[in-house]
Order: structure tokens, then C-alpha cells, then sequence
């Protein structure tokens, strides 16, 4: 008999992976793969032939329902809503090619666009590349019903379906390096010298963390917005420090002010600069990175 945590462990990361892109919080998608692995538990495995499709219904299923439950307290947050800040590898699976693409922040925000069975469906079908009938049997409809709601998933997402730039390694440090010794230093001219002429940057606080309740637009806005939060954090505490990290497979910087973290922020690097910045201020969604 194979061991049922054994094999259940095979399929962890991939369960991971989709409560999480499902969810956009990390702790909620843990808590998916926990419930998923109490299910296998307790099912009869000798009639599961196929365990990573059955454990993959499973997970999408109890994602979709915590989903229609948080769906009421996102419209109500207070600015913008982005998901937890993750931290991945350079050398992390979910870092190749289609994978890391839809780890991204700029993905995962716009997920949001669609309801509960749109995302599991796009997500199953698009990104993890099941087939029809194996979405059918996750979100309980006809194949032929799973690619009409496949299809209009992808017009509503779509030409904004962000694409991936490569700037290499080196480029990237550079151009981190000089955004962050800029904003601290409050060197406006150096931040404009590595940001794109159209750059986005989106602040998530909550409720009781200032940040900018909109995105902020435009290059000369951007960095001034920049500069406000690092030299604010830089009066306010004796020790602060910023750390090259990858966040949600993209360039990003964790900062922290007296050991605490109190910032994260992940890029989106192109041919003509910095062209998004969105950075994670609300400290419940920090917990983890901690």
C-alpha cells in the first residue's frame, strides 16, 4: 500500500499553487491544502485512480467556496486590494515560464475581474492546462459549458493580460539598487531616471496602514510618491533595511524598520524601465513574510 502522506505530499506544491492563485492569501491557501489532505485522509483511495486530478477538484472546490465568502469583505476594503506578498526562488519550480507569469501581483490583480468559477475554470484550463473534462468534473459543469466560461474569462481579462520581460539579472539589481538608494536619498531625478514615462505604482494598506487609497499615475508622481514613504519611514525609526527578495516570481524589495518588516514590493520591469510597483503596506498580510 503507498503511504497516503507520502503520496499526498507528491501533489502538495501544485495544490499550493492553485489555492493561492485562487485566493491570493497565502495563509487561506495553506489552509486549502490542509482541508484537501483531511479529505485524502479519509477517502477510499483504492477507488482515486487518478490522485492529483481528484486532489486538485478537491482544493479548487474549497477554494472556490472561501472565495464566495471573502468576495463581500474585498468589495468593502479600504483602497486598493492586492494579494499577499509571496516569496519565491530563483530556482523555484513555480518559477519557469507560464507558472511564474501567473504568480505575478499585476496577474493575480486581475484575476479579480472574475467570479469564483471564471478564475478556478481560467486557472485549471489556462495556466495548469487541464482538459475540458477535467474541468467539468472541478466546477460541476458540461465541458462544452467549461470552454464557453473559459472563453469569456478571457475577454473580460482581456488585451490587459500583463506580458513578461526579461531585463536579465544584472539589470534588474541595477535598476532596484538605484530606485531604492533614490527614494531614501530623495533624489527625484534618479528615480525618474529608472522608471517608465507610464508607470503605475498601487499601495496596499487595509485599514489602519496609510497608503494611497488610488494608483498612483506618471513618473514624476510615482517618484515623489517614492520618496514619501522611505524618507517618512527613515525619520520615524533608528534602523531601517531593504533587501533584494523575489517577490510573486517578479523583482521585488522587502523593507523593514527596527527588524520589524513593515513593506513589500514587487516590480514589473520593462524595455523602457520600472512600469508598475505595486507594494504591500497592511502588516496582516506581512505576517509570513516575517
Amino acid at each position: 500500500m503507498t503511504d497516503p502522506a507520502a503520496e499526498f505530499e507528491e501533489h502538495r506544491h501544485h495544490l499550493f499553487g492553485v489555492a493561492y492563485r485562487m485566493l491570493g492569501r497565502v495563509t487561506e491557501a495553506e489552509d486549502v491544502v490542509q482541508e484537501a489532505w483531511l479529505r485524502w485522509d479519509a477517502a477510499d483511495r483504492a477507488a482515486i485512480h487518478r490522485p492529483r486530478a481528484w486532489l486538485t477538484t478537491v482544493a479548487s472546490r474549497i477554494a472556490i467556496d472561501r472565495l464566495r465568502s471573502a468576495q463581500t469583505r474585498r468589495e468593502a476594503y479600504v483602497g486598493p486590494w492586492l494579494p499577499e506578498p509571496l516569496l519565491t526562488s530563483i530556482d523555484d519550480p513555480a518559477e519557469h515560464a507560464e507558472l511564474a507569469a501567473s504568480l505575478s501581483v499585476a496577474f493575480l490583480t486581475m484575476l479579480e475581474r472574475l467570479n469564483p468559477v471564471e478564475r478556478a475554470a481560467f486557472l485549471l484550463r489556462e495556466v495548469f492546462g487541464h482538459d475540458y473534462d477535467e474541468v467539468a468534473a472541478t466546477i460541476d459543469r458540461s465541458p462544452a459549458a467549461c470552454r464557453q466560461i473559459v472563453h469569456r474569462a478571457k475577454e473580460r481579462l482581456g488585451p490587459d493580460r500583463p506580458a513578461r520581460f526579461d531585463p536579465g539579472p544584472d539589470e534588474e539589481r541595477r535598476l532596484l539598487d538605484t530606485f531604492m538608494v533614490a527614494a531614501f536619498t530623495g533624489d527625484l531625478e534618479a528615480l525618474h531616471s529608472v522608471l517608465a514615462e507610464d508607470v503605475v505604482a498601487w499601495s496596499d494598506g487595509g485599514p489602519n496602514q496609510h497608503a494611497a487609497r488610488r494608483p498612483i499615475l506618471g513618473r514624476a508622481r510615482v517618484a515623489i510618491f517614492a520618496r514619501g514613504i522611505a524618507t517618512k519611514r527613515d525619520r520615524m525609526h533608528s534602523e531601517l533595511r531593504v533587501d533584494h527578495a523575489r517577490v510573486n516570481a517578479s523583482p521585488g524589495l522587502v523593507a523593514r524598520a527596527d527588524g520589524e518588516v513593515f513593506m513589500a514590493m514587487a516590480f514589473d520591469i520593462g524595455s523602457e524601465g520600472i512600469r508598475a510597483i505595486h507594494s504591500v503596506l497592511n502588516p496582516d498580510k506581512l505576517e509570513h513574510v516575517r
